[in-house]
């Protein structure tokens, strides 16, 4: 499920573009000015940012750059402003790409998967992947560690390969709890840690004497390869 951030501060086509996107298998969050939208980019890491430009604190335009200056999210632009000039300085500016007023929540959705497939997030769901002596296949759902098979509840799995999806990455609970168990209005923290410990002793570690997992306190949890 991929999670988008919607940067709009029309009441009437956020709700709008929120409902169609969900009816599209969309997890959207939203922020109607332009500085709880930077906070949510930061704090939320969602996978991609539709921006509005009529924002009442901030011109979009310089929201984009504040995003990436801090971030490689895909963004796209919505926009009124229709001229070639227009749109190739917003792509300068790093837009990946951009749709003009008014639009419809499918054809917004049809440029989400083409940005996407672009940034090479597409189809990553069935990729193997590798950290350290962990091995983790969403195709067979078979995880391995040093060569043997890890007995995984189906939601110990989700969890150890989103996680090592992002190995290196500061992933938090909150996060977890959308994309994993896609809670989309948050939940109890406490099911997050409950199956992070679950995961941490199959693993052979613990909270205290880490290899994979990393708690980085105040944050969330880093999956990387043992130092």
């Amino acid at each position: 499920m991929v999670h988008v951030l919607l940067i709009e501060d029309d009441a009437t086509i956020r709700a709008t573009l929120t409902r169609g996107l969900r009816d599209h298998g969309h997890a959207v969050s939203s922020a109607h000015i332009a500085m709880d939208g930077l906070r949510a980019a930061v704090s939320d890491r969602p996978d991609l940012i539709v921006l509005d430009l009529g924002l009442p604190d901030l011109d979009g335009a310089d929201l984009l750059r504040m995003l990436r200056a801090v971030s490689r999210v895909p963004v796209i632009v919505a926009t009124a402003r229709d001229g070639d000039s227009e749109m190739i300085r917003l792509l300068d500016a790093g837009a990946d790409d951009y749709v003009v007023k008014p639009y419809s929540a499918a054809q917004l959705d049809a440029r989400i998967r083409a940005v996407l497939r672009r940034a090479g997030t597409a189809g990553s769901a069935d990729t193997t992947v590798t950290v350290g002596g962990l091995r983790v296949d969403p195709r067979t759902r078979e995880a391995t560690l040093d060569g043997t098979t890890l007995e995984l509840t189906p939601r110990e799995f989700e969890l150890l390969h989103y996680l090592a999806a992002r190995a290196g990455e500061v992933v938090t609970k909150r996060e977890l709890l959308t994309e994993v168990w896609q809670v989309p209005y948050g939940g109890a923290d406490k099911t997050v840690d409950v199956h992070l410990s679950w995961l941490r002793r199959k693993l052979g570690e613990s909270a205290q004497e880490p290899r994979y997992l990393q708690t980085v306190r105040g944050v969330g949890v880093r999956l990387c390869a043992p130092s």
